[in-house]
C-alpha cells in the first residue's frame, strides 16, 4: 500500500507540472508526442524545457519495490516538456503516467461535483466565495483539460466538461472551449468528439448571444486550414456544412466564391464539393433569392443561373482533370437540381408558355449532355490511362441519366441518346468486368420507363404531369 501511495504522489506531480505549463501559457495552439531522443534537437532552439521534478524520484524511494507506473524510466531523461513560439511537444514515454494520473483525478473531481450539485438547496446556501472554494468545478476543468489532449476521443470527458459550462454559461468560457478543441485538432483532426463539443459549443453561444456573424466566419476558415493539413476530412467538412445553418446569404455566396479556388486544387476531395451542394441548396430555397439584385464574383443570385454556372464549370474540370469520379458525382447532384428547378410547378405562370419554356430548357440541357459524353467517350488513350477511366465515368453518367431522367416521347430523349451510341455496348467496352451488373441495371430500365412514360417528374410531393395537348414537338 505504501509502494502504491508513493507512486501515485510522484505520478500526481508530474501531473501538476503538466498542467502548470498550461496554465502559464495560454497561447498554446500545436500540440506533439515526440520521442525524448527528439528534444536535443528542440532544445538547440529558443524554448523552455522542463525535467521530471526531483521530489519524484524522492517519493520512489521510499518504496524498495519495483516501478508499477513506469516512472523511473523517466529517471535518466533531461527533458518530458518542451515549449517554444506557441508549440508544446511531451514525451511520448510520459503519456501513460500522465494519462492514469489525469483520468484518476477527473475521475474524483467529478465523482465530488457531482456529490454537490445533487445536494438541495446546497448551492444557494454557499456565499461566492465558500462556493468557489468547495466547489470542484475548477478541478474538473483543469484535469479534464489534460485528459482530453491525451486522448482526444474520451466522450465522458467532454460531457463533463458540458455539464460545468451548462450550470454557469459565459461568452469568455465558451471562446475558451473553442480554443481547447482547436489545440487538440491540431494533432488529431478526426476526432469526432472534438468537431462535435465545438459545435455544442456554438449552439450555447447562439442562445445566448445570438451574433454569430464573425464565430462563422472564422470557424470556417479553420475547417479549411484543418482540412489543408488532413486530407478527405470528412468530419472536418461535416462540421462546415452544419456551419451553413448560422450563415446569412452574404455568407453563403462568399464561402461559393472562396471554395471555388480550393475546390479546383483538390478536385479528388468529394467533401469539398459536397459542402457546395450544400451551400447552393440552401441559396436554392430561399424564396427571395431570384429578386435578390445582390451579386458574387460568380454568381447571379437566380436559383436556375447559379446551377447552370456551376455546371459550366464543373464541365470545365473534368475536361481539365480527367478520371476524377468526385466531379462527375458532382455533376450527378447538379443536374437532378437543375431539371428539378426547370419542372418547379412553383414558378409555373401560364400553362402553355412554362410547357414551352420547359421543353426549350430540357432540350439544351439534354443535349450538352449528350455532348459531354460524346467527347469524354472519345478521348484518344495516352500514356497515364485517364482517358479509360473518364470514359468509365461518362458511361457510368449516361446510364444515370438514362435510369434517373424518364421523360414522354415528346423529348426524343432515346434518340439523343443513340446519337452517342448504343447504352449497353457503351457499358460493356468500358468496363466489362462489370457485365453482370450492367445487365441487371440495364433490365430495369424498360420497365421503369413504361411505368413513368407519361408521369413526368416528382419533386418535393409535386407531380408535372405533361399532357400530349399542351407538348409541342420540336
Amino acid at each position: 500500500m505504501g509502494h502504491r501511495s508513493c507512486s501515485a504522489e510522484a505520478s500526481e506531480i508530474l501531473l501538476e507540472q503538466f498542467e502548470l505549463i498550461l496554465d502559464h501559457h495560454k497561447l498554446i495552439d500545436e500540440v506533439g508526442f515526440i520521442h525524448p531522443s527528439q528534444f536535443a534537437e528542440l532544445n538547440e532552439d529558443s524554448g523552455v524545457s522542463w525535467s521530471p521534478p526531483c521530489s519524484i524520484w524522492q517519493k520512489l524511494d521510499e518504496s524498495h519495490e519495483s516501478d508499477p507506473t513506469g516512472l523511473m524510466c523517466l529517471q535518466n531523461e533531461k527533458t518530458v516538456f518542451w515549449y517554444g513560439n506557441h508549440k508544446l511537444a511531451i514525451s511520448i514515454q510520459v503519456v501513460p503516467v500522465l494519462y492514469n494520473a489525469a483520468r484518476l483525478a477527473h475521475m474524483e473531481a467529478r465523482r465530488s461535483y457531482e456529490r454537490l450539485i445533487n445536494v438541495p438547496n446546497r448551492r444557494s446556501s454557499l456565499n461566492a466565495t465558500n462556493f468557489e472554494a468547495q466547489f470542484p468545478e475548477t478541478d474538473i476543468m483543469k484535469h479534464s483539460r489534460s485528459l482530453l489532449i491525451l486522448s482526444p476521443d474520451f466522450g465522458s470527458v467532454w460531457n463533463s466538461r458540458k455539464l460545468v459550462l451548462s450550470r454557469e454559461p459565459n461568452l469568455a468560457l465558451l471562446i475558451d472551449e473553442l480554443n481547447l478543441s482547436m489545440l487538440i485538432l491540431s494533432y488529431s483532426p478526426k476526432s469526432e468528439q472534438a468537431w462535435s463539443h465545438r459545435r455544442w459549443v456554438i449552439k450555447k453561444i447562439a442562445e445566448k448571444f445570438h451574433d454569430l456573424y464573425d464565430i462563422i466566419g472564422k470557424e470556417s476558415e479553420f475547417v479549411k486550414r484543418i482540412a489543408e493539413k488532413s486530407k478527405m476530412n470528412y468530419r472536418a467538412w461535416n462540421h462546415r456544412c452544419w456551419l451553413i445553418l448560422y450563415m446569412n446569404k452574404g455568407q453563403m455566396l462568399d464561402e461559393l466564391d472562396k471554395s471555388r479556388k480550393w475546390s479546383e486544387l483538390h478536385v479528388a476531395d468529394n467533401s469539398c464539393y459536397h459542402y457546395r451542394r450544400r451551400l447552393m441548396l440552401n441559396l436554392l430555397e430561399d424564396n427571395s433569392l431570384k429578386d435578390d439584385e445582390q451579386k458574387s464574383s460568380f454568381y447571379m443570385c437566380h436559383s436556375v443561373d447559379l446551377l447552370k454556372e456551376e455546371l459550366k464549370w464543373n464541365v470545365h474540370l473534368i475536361k481539365k482533370y480527367m478520371g476524377r469520379e468526385a466531379l462527375w458525382i458532382h455533376r450527378r447532384h447538379l443536374s437532378y437540381y437543375l431539371i428539378s428547378r426547370i419542372t418547379n410547378p412553383i414558378d409555373i405562370g401560364s400553362p402553355c408558355k412554362v410547357q414551352l419554356e420547359m421543353i426549350s430548357a430540357l432540350h439544351c440541357f439534354l443535349g450538352e449532355e449528350m455532348e459531354l459524353v460524346h467527347t469524354c467517350l472519345n478521348i484518344p488513350a495516352d500514356e497515364f490511362d485517364d482517358a479509360p477511366v473518364q470514359a468509365q465515368h461518362a458511361a457510368t453518367y449516361l446510364l444515370w441519366i438514362s435510369k434517373k431522367i424518364v421523360l414522354s416521347p415528346e423529348y426524343r430523349f432515346q434518340e439523343k441518346l443513340m446519337e452517342v451510341g448504343d447504352l449497353k455496348t457503351i457499358l460493356m467496352n468500358t468496363s466489362p468486368e462489370k457485365s453482370l451488373t450492367w445487365e441487371r441495371l440495364l433490365d430495369q430500365l424498360p420497365a421503369e420507363s413504361e411505368k413513368n412514360l407519361y408521369e413526368g417528374f416528382i419533386w418535393d410531393g409535386f407531380l408535372i404531369v405533361f399532357l400530349s395537348n399542351f407538348l409541342v414537338k420540336i
